[in-house]
């Protein structure tokens, strides 16, 4: 896709976002870009939501219709206990495709939608036409660093209970370089983890040491094609992690970026280029 015939839509604002409920919970979702285009959908990254994709959204309205859709837990989607956890939300995906009638769709899911796309296609295959993941643990054994290991391997939640949540996310979004973030995306992530909310979010990635090993076992099977957009200074993640999940799969292709963790919204042109090139056409060809 040229970016210069991307649409030039903004992402819906908060105020304008829809809501769904699915399985007893309230499903926070916006929809954009071309009723006649590609589907696509856009699941929410973490301690960020669905307005993680406000600096790529315009490039990618031209090519495609975009559903961005909150998973449950996080951004400002309702949470439960027993979906902290990639496989209860790769399960859940079905869910929510077959509540909003979305078909044949191409969907992105970085960070914590890494582990749930996989597990995804892997529970039900077909649920999408393609993936495209990266910026998240999928490897066992684990390959993570930093905070993210901090959070795996701290005894209890309890260890995270008095921390600022507010200051924690807003601290992380004001400090992705070359990024100018908006007030208001600000605003909806301080929002989406606020009281309780950040800590019990943790629950998610403490699932990883079990959770991925199952999924070793289940990658051979998937049949779906799979991108990895994968951050070479990721701070959180070794580069071995989406080199040795792609290895496993037998239709993926690892993509190394040269940004930090967040290339959604350091480098959102390039980032929307790399997802029209794979859904419009990319992904058909990877073996």
């Amino acid at each position: 896709m040229s970016m210069t015939e991307a649409g030039m839509d903004q992402i819906p604002m908060p105020s304008e976002a829809e809501r769904i409920e699915i399985d007893g919970l309230s499903i926070r979702y916006v929809r954009g870009g071309s009723p006649a285009g590609v589907p696509l959908v856009l699941l929410s990254p973490w301690p960020e939501s669905i307005y993680a994709y406000a600096p790529s959204w315009p490039y990618l309205t031209g090519h495609f219709s975009i559903t961005a859709i909150d998973l449950p837990g996080f951004g400002l989607s309702d949470g439960r206990a027993d979906l902290y956890s990639p496989r209860a939300v790769g399960e859940f995906l079905q869910l929510v495709t077959d509540a909003l009638g979305i078909w044949k769709a191409h969907a992105v899911g970085p960070d914590i939608g890494t582990a749930a796309l996989l597990f995804a296609e892997a529970l039900h295959p077909g649920t999408f036409t393609s993936i495209q993941v990266g910026g998240g643990a999928a490897a066992f054994p684990l390959r993570v660093t930093g905070l993210l290991k901090d959070f795996i391997d701290a005894p209890s939640l309890e260890a995270f209970a008095g921390a600022d949540p507010a200051e924690i996310v807003s601290g992380a979004v004001r400090g992705i370089p070359g990024y100018d973030v908006p007030d208001f995306v600000v605003d909806d992530y301080v929002a989406s983890y606020a009281g309780r909310r950040f800590v019990d979010s943790i629950a998610y990635v403490r699932r990883y040491p079990e959770e991925l090993e199952e999924l070793s076992g289940l990658l051979p099977d998937i049949q779906t094609p799979v991108q990895f957009l994968a951050a070479k200074n990721d701070p959180y993640l070794s580069l071995e992690d989406p080199h040795a999940v792609a290895a496993a799969l037998p239709h993926a292709r690892v993509v190394e970026l040269e940004n930090s963790h967040n290339a959604w919204e350091e480098s959102p042109k390039a980032y929307a280029a790399l997802i029209a090139a794979w859904a419009l056409g990319g992904h058909a060809v990877v073996s």
